[in-house]
This record gives C-alpha cells, structure tokens and sequence, in this order.
C-alpha cells in the first residue's frame, strides 16, 4: 500500500508551505493538494525538492471554488475554459513533477439538462486525453457526494466508470474518494475490485465527520486489504480533516514506516 499526504487538508494547523517539511517529518514522501497555482509555484518546486517529496496530483482549475464552483467539465458553455485549465494545469504538472490530475465535474447549470452534461462531459474528456496522453498524465474526474455539494454532476462511481468506458482513453480514468463513495453508494470493496483497471486514484476518510480512518463506521482495515489485493498500484491519498492534531491522528492509525512510498 503506498499512501500520500493531502497538504490542503491535512498539517492545517501549520501555513501552508510549512506543510510540506511537516510531511516529510512525519515520514511521507508523496503529498497532493488541491490548487498549488493559488501559491507561489517557485516556492512549492522548493519545498518538494528540499522535503525530498513527490506532489503526485493536484486538481486543474475549478472556478469559483471559494464561491461553491466544483469545476465545469459537465458545462456545454465552457469546454473551451474546460480545455484551456488541462492545458495550463499539464504546464504545471510538467513543473512540478506530477503525473495525475484531477479535474472536478462541476454541478449541472441551471437549464442543462442530465443527458446534455453528460455528453459535455465526454466530449471534453475525448478532447482533453491527447493532451495528457502525449504528456504521460493520467486524467482523472471525481465523484462527490450531493449531500454536501447539492447539484454536483458526477455522484457515483457507477457513472464514473461508465464516462470512463466511453472516453475510451488509456490516460482518462476514475479517481476514487472512498468518503464520497460511502456516503453515496456504499458497496466499497466490491465495487473497487470489480472496477480497479478504471480507478486512477484513491482518496480516503471516514465517514461521518471526514476524519481520519478510525474515526466513523468504515471498516478500514477490511478496504485497505481488499484495495491492497485487488491489483490497484496507484496511491491512496490520506485526503481527511484530522479530528485533532495531524501527528497525533497519524500515530492512532498508520505506522510511520508504512508511510514512505518509492517515487513513481
């Protein structure tokens, strides 16, 4: 199992490029975030190669996000914005050394049909996947939960894998919250080992809450296992809100040494 720190949400207790060493000494060596254009990139490429880590995924960019836009790839009127925020965040990408992005769905504009976003979604996902693939980048949309972000288009993996299939690009797959998911659809080992050659990427945090493993009604143990002997090499990124300290939480869960992963 390889794991990763999510540096917007975890080591919040410390500014925000503090959060890269504070990583390192707490024994990681890949971290992902979700913005690193809205920071100094000079100072980020710094702190990765001072730190010794790996930013393996950041999001491209999403909008408004602050104001609640979660991104636009299912919007029929910005696919040009779509293509133009995977061009800039690939230039980013190449920076920093990252070979993930995640590019968020958005929620369904008012008057936009289910059917319309979806085929909008597809579209710019066909348009955008040369890119990343003459990049080497694996493209990646995520599935929230509507409970907390009412409207957001791409709710459930089961739509997810099925954009993937007819995107049909080695380079676009599914990233996976196991949070989202839970609170979604539920089904969580079965559905990740029946589908693990569409998943891309995994986040994970406990439900309720979005604390860290441990803290809610998720059988961690048992998903960590079943992720671990399905097949899946990728990374599974700690993206939870620590219910208290950052260390501590670590400490109460996932030993230090398991922490450290081999660059890819």
């Amino acid at each position: 199992m390889r794991f990763a720190a999510n540096l917007s949400l975890m080591f919040a207790e410390y500014e925000v490029m503090e959060r890269f060493k504070k990583a390192a000494e707490a024994g990681f060596t890949q971290v992902e975030m979700l913005f690193p254009f809205h920071y100094d990139l000079d100072q980020i490429e710094r702190e990765l190669k001072e730190n010794g880590l790996e930013m393996i995924l950041f999001d491209t960019d999403a909008g408004d996000f602050a104001g609640g836009e979660r991104g636009y790839l299912c919007d029929p009127a910005r696919k040009d914005r779509f293509h133009e925020s995977v061009k800039e965040a690939i230039g980013i990408a190449k920076r920093l050394g990252t070979t993930r992005l995640n590019a968020l769905a958005g929620k369904l504009p008012p008057g936009v049909s289910f059917a319309d976003g979806r085929r909008a979604a597809v579209e710019n996902l066909r348009r955008a996947a040369p890119l990343a693939e003459d990049a080497g980048i694996m493209l990646m949309s995520e599935g929230l939960n509507t409970i907390q972000t009412p409207g957001y288009f791409l709710d459930t993996s089961r739509l997810g894998f099925a954009i993937v299939d007819e995107v049909n690009s080695p380079a676009v797959t599914f990233q996976y919250d196991v949070y989202h998911m839970q609170m979604m659809e539920g089904n969580l080992i079965e559905t990740i080992q029946k589908n693990v050659e569409r998943i891309g990427h995994i986040q994970i945090a406990d439900v309720p809450g979005r604390h860290e493993p441990g803290t809610g009604e998720i059988n961690y143990p048992n998903v960590l296992e079943a992720i671990d002997q399905s097949g899946y090499s990728g990374f599974v990124a700690l993206e939870y809100v620590p219910a208290g300290g950052t260390e501590e939480g670590l400490d109460r869960w996932l030993p230090r040494g398991q922490r450290s992963s081999q660059a890819t």
